[in-house]
């Protein structure tokens, strides 16, 4: 006969001596949870993989919670927030066609010093300004014209900026919700060598918190595995090349925009100089190279010699290009630079992780030295 034992961990959301109490916000109950396992882990308990997020009853709308007495009015500045989300909701044709949806919903608009844009709506006494700073980011008049304009999706930006609950009334019940920022990252560690930091001198109670520290990790590691599927040695292994491949690849494209960057910028620079000190150079030329005439303007006749050197250098015998050309060039470059770096950290962190939790399972089955990963995780 087999007897199972189900472990429940129960959190009080206010401390002992009653001074806190715990602020639940978007997002809490997925480090909530990720601590839980992290907990279980260690302790060698089962984990519920990929619980279902969404409760059998419907979610409720700000206004339908706040119908049932369960809540205070929305400040005004949520029911612009709520009137913008429904306005963009309906899709209008232009920046005009939002104004107008304002209006049915109860808000005057006026412009303001600067052309900022205010809205106010019954029982309200200020205007309130239509911008980032005001109703959050995605919510500035650029950024709903973006959306308007077809720049950006009405789905992109929800996804962005809103969540479910601005958009209850016209949003799927059994959508789940999404935390409007991303959970901070977890961090992983190389594992600690007790035995060798003993010998440094480490008292007992270092010897104890390195055994539990150590024990963390692993159990992090663990989690790592299961999350990211990897089953076998091997596929770890593969991924931890595999991130490593792709960091490097990324790393030399973004080295090779960076270059052409400088390139472009020092090319602009030596034309513009080019420019700007070409006619007293010509003038010196007519003058037959005065000596008297070098010693009033020898400045410019550097700057002039420095920039036609550094474009024949930069050049390299092909033809000069427009200047509208390579201020093109710049924008593209800064952008893809952009594009870039951001791919750069995600590879940098995704190989950081793999490479760590590789070191700490060949540490495990005593495949290799911790002291040779070092140089990894920095």
């Amino acid at each position: 006969m087999c007897k199972v034992i189900y472990s429940y961990l129960y959190y009080n959301s206010t401390s002992e001596d009653g001074s806190r109490k715990f602020h639940n916000f978007i997002g809490s109950t997925f480090h909530v949870r990720k601590l839980s396992d992290l907990i279980c882990l260690e302790h060698n308990l089962s984990i519920i993989h990929n619980p279902k997020q969404n409760s059998n009853s419907k979610f409720k709308h700000y206004g339908q919670w706040l119908e049932h007495g369960e809540g205070k009015p929305p400040s005004f500045q949520e029911q612009l927030k709520a009137a913008t989300n429904n306005a963009l909701y309906e899709q209008p044709k232009d920046f005009n066609t939002f104004l107008s949806l304002l209006k049915d919903a109860g808000f005057e608009h006026k412009y303001g010093r600067g052309g900022v844009l205010s809205f106010r709506t019954e029982g309200q006494k200020k205007y309130t300004r239509l911008r980032s700073s005001t109703l959050g980011e995605g919510y500035s008049v650029d950024d709903i014209k973006s959306v308007i304009d077809g720049r950006v999706s009405y789905a992109e930006w929800q996804e962005a900026y809103t969540t479910p609950a601005d958009h209850a009334d016209h949003a799927d019940p059994t959508s789940k919700p999404h935390p409007t920022k991303p959970l901070p990252p977890q961090k992983f560690s190389l594992i600690i060598n007790i035995q060798e930091k003993m010998k440094q001198g480490k008292g007992t109670a270092y010897e104890k918190w390195a055994t539990v520290y150590n024990l963390k990790q692993m159990a992090a590691a663990l989690q790592y595995l299961q999350q990211n599927n990897l089953l076998a040695y091997a596929d770890l292994e593969a991924k931890a090349e595999t991130a490593a491949d792709q960091f490097h690849s990324i790393s030399d494209k973004l080295k090779q925009t960076e270059a052409a960057i400088k390139r472009n910028t020092e090319l602009k620079s030596a034309i513009m100089d080019y420019a700007r000190t070409r006619p007293i150079f010509e003038e010196y030329k007519a003058k037959r190279y005065s000596n008297k005439y070098l010693a009033e303007h020898g400045a410019d006749i550097a700057v002039y010699r420095a920039a036609q050197s550094t474009m024949k250098t930069l050049l390299n015998g092909a033809k000069l290009p427009k200047m509208a050309q390579l201020k093109t060039e710049w924008l593209t470059l800064t952008a893809t630079k952009k594009s870039d770096y951001a791919k750069y950290k995600a590879a940098q962190k995704d190989m950081r992780e793999a490479a760590t939790i590789k070191a700490n399972i060949d540490h495990l089955l005593g495949l290799t030295d911790m002291t040779q990963h070092r140089e990894t995780e920095r």
